[in-house]
């Protein structure tokens, strides 16, 4: 397979920023509305729900001649690290909109980029999103504008990292699972279970890799909830304060397995060739890079089910080119663009017509793009608050912050 430009989120977390920039439910708005008279307007006042109250772009203008954009790498390709990979001169044409993009190197960069207000769209994470929404620093988003929404997958809408009360807040990006990874020829019998990570006395000791991040506490949980019933997890980003201790406990006791945290996705998959690791958290796509590489390992979702990510456009409740954030919206989404970002970055598009447009025709196969039953059991990235977002009232979650400083204190112990 063609060596493809794959994720390189959260390599080095900013606790620092992430607790700064932490908004829980209930926070008010983050700054002055936009100037420009098309954009989302939002009042100073916040919802019942603890929203700030931003209205969504009632109708589509004249582009403004440019849009500013933070992303992932590899999410926004003009041609300049390949001239194969292109998805962005074809939309400038189109729509007189010049493209200016930013690359976040975190979420909590990017979180913090978009509360400056420079920029009118971003490509948010789980672990953002909502930070992003209850920040009051996006804005809700008018899906009738936005004519290729129609094609994405139904189970990719309206979720609980991209919505909030029935209100959409973004265009669903592409979608991956965080795998299980193994050196076929070293780690036998081969693994069914996350609590091949989390086994005390593995063979493995020391050949062990986790992923580098604060969200990794969920892959705790939910190795947790799926073994320890009596704690009463049932979704992984919504951790009481007994059961979030349980998470760190047990990601302390796997501390000595461990050896190396990662974020760069390179390194992952050059220790896999090299065998200083053999077992640990993956994604598909680092896979596909060390098997391409000769390697023996394979990638599994383990009977636990995994945690997953799905990423979202989102448009600034201040921005100030919101018409050209739409068609850019409307464009990534759209079944070609869509296709190449998805294939070039590695992932699973959200646009169902997209599948038809990949030049590997394998490629929706390999990462489940249609395939329901693969993601049931997949809990993408969400940003944990006080408001328990399992449904809970009863009790406080521990929010992102708090996982932020944990997730630093286990590290630098």
């Amino acid at each position: 397979m063609e060596v493809q430009m794959h994720r390189k989120r959260l390599v080095k977390t900013s606790i620092v920023a992430a607790a700064a920039l932490l908004i829980l439910s209930g926070c008010g708005n983050s700054g002055d509305s936009a100037s420009d008279t098309n954009s989302a307007s939002e009042s100073s006042t916040a919802s019942d729900n603890g929203l700030p109250k931003i209205e969504a772009l009632q109708s589509l203008g004249a582009g403004e001649g440019q849009v500013n954009i933070v992303a992932w790498a590899g999410y926004v390709e003009n041609g300049s690290t390949d001239p194969k990979v292109d998805w962005v001169t074809g939309f400038e044409k189109e729509t007189g909109c010049k493209v200016n993009v930013k690359v976040g190197a975190s979420s909590d960069d990017m979180v913090a980029l978009m509360k400056t207000g420079e920029y009118d769209v971003v490509s948010a994470s789980g672990d953002a999103s909502l930070r992003l929404i209850y920040g009051g620093d996006v804005a809700p988003i008018n899906t009738d504008l936005i004519s290729n929404y129609a094609d994405i997958f139904e189970n990719l809408k309206m979720q609980p990292w991209n919505s909030v009360d029935g209100v959409a807040y973004g265009v669903p990006h592409g979608r991956g699972a965080n795998l299980l990874a193994y050196r076929t020829d070293i780690v036998k019998p081969a693994p069914t279970s996350w609590g091949a990570v989390f086994d005390a006395n593995s063979p493995y000791k020391g050949k062990i890799t986790a992923y580098d991040s604060p969200i990794y506490i969920a892959d705790a949980a939910l190795y947790l909830m799926k073994t320890k019933p009596e704690l009463g997890i049932t979704y992984p980003y919504a951790l009481d304060q007994t059961q979030f201790d349980a998470a760190i406990e047990l990601l302390n006791q796997q501390k000595p397995l461990v050896s190396e945290y990662w974020g760069d996705y390179l390194k992952h998959v050059a220790g896999l060739k090299a065998g200083t690791t053999v077992l640990g958290t993956t994604w598909q796509v680092n896979i596909n890079l060390a098997q391409g590489e000769g390697t023996k390992v394979e990638g599994i979702k383990p009977v636990e089910g995994s945690t997953g990510w799905s990423d979202t456009w989102m448009i600034s409740s201040k921005a100030k080119n919101p018409n050209c954030g739409y068609m850019w919206m409307n464009h990534i989404a759209s079944p070609q663009a869509n296709a190449a970002v998805a294939e070039w970055f590695g992932e699973a598009p959200s646009n169902a017509k997209s599948c038809d447009l990949t030049a590997d025709k394998n490629h929706c196969a390999t990462f489940h793009a249609s395939d329901d039953a693969y993601w049931q059991d997949v809990y993408y990235w969400n940003t944990a608050t006080e408001k328990c977002l399992d449904g809970r009232t009863d009790v406080k979650c521990v929010p992102y912050s708090d996982w932020a400083t944990a997730w630093s204190s286990l590290r630098n112990s």
